[in-house]
């Protein structure tokens, strides 16, 4: 690992390690404007996901805040220790959608001012939105995995194809060495005959 990576991964995930926890234990303040986005988003989300999915998310905003804080916690502290740090930035991802949309929906501000602080907060989440794309992306400079399933395949055709041309080599070279050897067979039975 880079030094840069050593250094970018815990600063990047330190905000969602802290509120995350502070969403855990403390989820009331946040209610009020997660509630719109829980009330639309729940019931759509329970429809097209599967019982033994949707049976288990939470039916109370407080409670679905915090499931939102503990998955913050968890992909933070993944994605700082470098253990599971793709996943953890694509839970973090994941998660951010809909924090920006409960807690920073300018568009639904009146007052000028505090639109315009809602705005930069929103465009500051995107940010982190596509540095955490970014992590979940990142194979440090290692191919990824449909990188090597590709070459793997290429390679194995290659070498399959090399493998045919030299067993078809092969099999001229000991006919012909057969037929030399038949010749030579022939010429010393002749030879004996005579």
């Amino acid at each position: 690992m880079t030094v840069v990576r050593a250094l970018a991964r815990p600063l990047l995930s330190v905000i969602f390690v802290v509120q995350g926890a502070n969403s855990i234990r403390n989820p009331e303040p946040l209610v009020p404007k997660a509630q719109p986005v829980t009330d639309r988003f729940v019931p759509m989300v329970k429809k097209v996901a599967p019982p033994q999915v949707s049976d288990r998310i939470p039916d109370t905003t407080a409670n679905l805040v915090r499931l939102n804080g503990a998955a913050q916690v968890v992909g933070g502290l993944a994605l700082a220790s470098g253990k599971g740090r793709r996943l953890g930035a694509s839970l973090l991802a994941a998660s951010l959608v809909p924090t920006t949309l409960a807690g920073h929906s300018f568009w639904l501000e009146k007052d000028k001012a505090v639109r315009n602080q809602q705005r930069i907060q929103f465009m500051k989440n995107l940010g982190l939105l596509g540095g955490l794309l970014l992590a979940a992306v990142d194979t440090e400079g290692k191919p990824g995995v449909a990188w090597r399933a590709t070459h793997g395949a290429k390679a194995a055709k290659r070498e399959t194809t090399r493998g045919a041309k030299v067993a078809k080599r092969e099999t001229k070279q000991l006919a012909r060495e057969a037929k030399r050897a038949a010749r030579l067979a022939k010429a010393e039975l002749k030879a004996e005959l005579s």
